[in-house]
């Protein structure tokens, strides 16, 4: 399993590439806390408008390519049981732990209340062997969003507590939709190693991860098991592309025209036809929409440099048509990869950039050898979690956060709780606003993001590699006024990352 070679990544010498960590002094003080954010209301419903939904985290015999091994999963699949409610619907999902290790569920992209968000040791204590725990939510926003443990995050993700969750739209702008779920793995006791990444180029910025993974999914599957799309001429299909690993994810539609309908669970208008190459960051939902006008059947496919890309050949079969197409990406010399800064409009969270905002927070990403027995160690300021300064807010406040990449690897960093909007990249301001709760940080770029301190608690903020969360790349929201009465370790071993 992929998880095992944790260890591997921190042994080698890789950040040889990567720029030392810089050291900054922190300013580690923090308001006490009057209000337990398990004191925070919540809004609850009468039973009879709750759907309800069962999870049990347990372990299973998963199978990818030929060879089989034991997966940890939500019901017994990877990805987990789908969960997918209507715009509005109230939800209830019990989890049980059947694992001989404690879980957590954390509703990503979605804005809880903050008991609610899934965090062990922040938000809740981790759901012990044998015990249970509800999460109950208000389903408020249409869109694509999926769940996942945060509780040890990057081994338990990485042996596949992972699914999806879709919310509906009540006016719906296509005929079908598909949940695309990509991951990569090691399967078997090979990783790909140095020298075998460096012989077939690689994605820049991933040197890293791309040493740990040989193999690609979809849906917990490889080509040729990957399950098809099922359409007929004519029809609109909605893809819900969802990336569930630790590595960026391209996919080439084989120049069928498409537009980008939604980013992060938010609408995208107004978008133009466009059959670029997509990429998708860990941790990213991106949602696409085509209308079916070809003649042959065809394939989705992934240009991405590295072999295991060949993993990614999703079949799209059109309804009473039996002549296939191949996959045509290796022909072409000259893809484009897509602009997200370009294709539509979104709705603004913030209608005026330009005022000075109440909170202003430098984030400089570092990565470099770590001290005692961390490893590999990934910085926020110089430090890693716990260690990192804290975003202190109160509610109400504008906050501004200047995310500088320091380094040569990727960073995909995950707001929880909130949605952030993007004001400019490398220093030059966004034409149309991009309303994300992630947005990916590649080498040497610098970011400035907006939001509003509008939900009260303590929030993670961290990098979606989860081996660079792991490595200490995490720091946290935190409101005035409230505390989180949990700790993290303790009596319930809650690890968050």
């Amino acid at each position: 399993m992929k998880y095992k070679l944790l260890l591997f990544i921190f042994s080698v010498g890789i950040m040889a590439i990567v720029v030392g960590c810089q050291s900054k002094e922190q300013n580690q003080s923090t308001e006490v806390g009057q209000i337990s954010i398990s004191e925070i209301p919540l809004e609850k419903p009468m039973d009879a408008e709750i759907k309800h939904f069962d999870l049990v985290a347990k372990k299973e015999t998963w199978n990818i390519k030929g060879t089989s091994f034991e997966a940890w999963t939500y019901n017994g699949t990877i990805p987990g049981e789908e969960i997918r409610v209507l715009e509005g619907d109230w939800v209830k999902v019990n989890l049980k732990n059947e694992l001989d290790e404690p879980v957590t569920i954390h509703w990503h992209g979605m804005v809880l209340p903050n008991v609610m968000d899934g965090v062990a040791g922040i938000t809740q204590n981790a759901v012990q062997p044998g015990d249970t725990f509800s999460y109950q939510f208000n389903a408020l926003e249409p869109g694509t969003y999926w769940y996942h443990s945060h509780q040890n995050a990057f081994e338990q993700i990485d042996r596949g507590l992972y699914g999806a969750l879709i919310v509906e739209p009540k006016e719906k702008s296509y005929d079908k939709d598909y949940v695309l779920m990509l991951d990569e793995w090691t399967i078997g006791e090979n990783n790909r190693g140095m020298m075998n990444m460096m012989g077939d180029g690689g994605t820049p910025g991933e040197m890293d991860s791309q040493m740990l993974y040989q193999t690609f999914s979809v849906n917990g599957k490889s080509a040729p098991n990957i399950k098809p799309i099922n359409v007929n001429f004519g029809e609109t299909v909605r893809l819900r592309i969802i990336n569930a690993g630790y590595q960026k994810h391209v996919l080439y539609l084989n120049d069928h025209p498409y537009r980008v309908a939604a980013i992060d669970g938010k609408d995208l208008a107004n978008a133009t036809l466009t059959s670029d190459v997509l990429m998708v960051a860990p941790g990213e939902r991106i949602d696409l929409e085509f209308t079916e006008n070809k003649k042959k059947d065809w394939y989705i496919d992934s240009p991405n440099a590295v072999k295991e890309s060949e993993d990614i050949q999703i079949p799209v079969n059109i309804s009473g048509i039996e002549e296939k197409s191949d996959a045509s990406y290796r022909d072409e010399q000259n893809l484009i990869m897509i602009d997200m800064t370009n294709q539509g409009n979104m709705n603004p969270i913030i209608d005026n950039i330009i005022q000075k905002p109440d909170v202003e927070y430098t984030m400089d990403l570092s990565a470099g050898m770590g001290m005692m027995q961390r490893g590999m160690s990934y910085t926020i300021n110089g430090e890693t979690f716990p260690d990192t300064e804290p975003i202190q807010v109160k509610k109400g406040d504008l906050v501004k956060v200047t995310i500088n990449n320091n380094s040569m690897l990727d960073h995909p960093m995950h707001l929880h709780g909130h949605y952030f909007q993007v004001i400019s990249k490398n220093g030059l301001s966004l034409v149309n606003p991009l309303v994300k709760d992630l947005i990916n940080i590649e080498p040497h770029e610098q970011y400035e993001i907006l939001f509003i301190a509008d939900n009260p608690g303590d929030w993670l903020f961290h990098c979606h590699d989860l081996l660079h969360a792991t490595g200490g790349m995490v720091t946290a929201v935190k409101y005035n006024g409230y505390y989180s009465p949990f700790e993290i370790g303790g009596e319930y071993h809650n690890e968050p990352e």
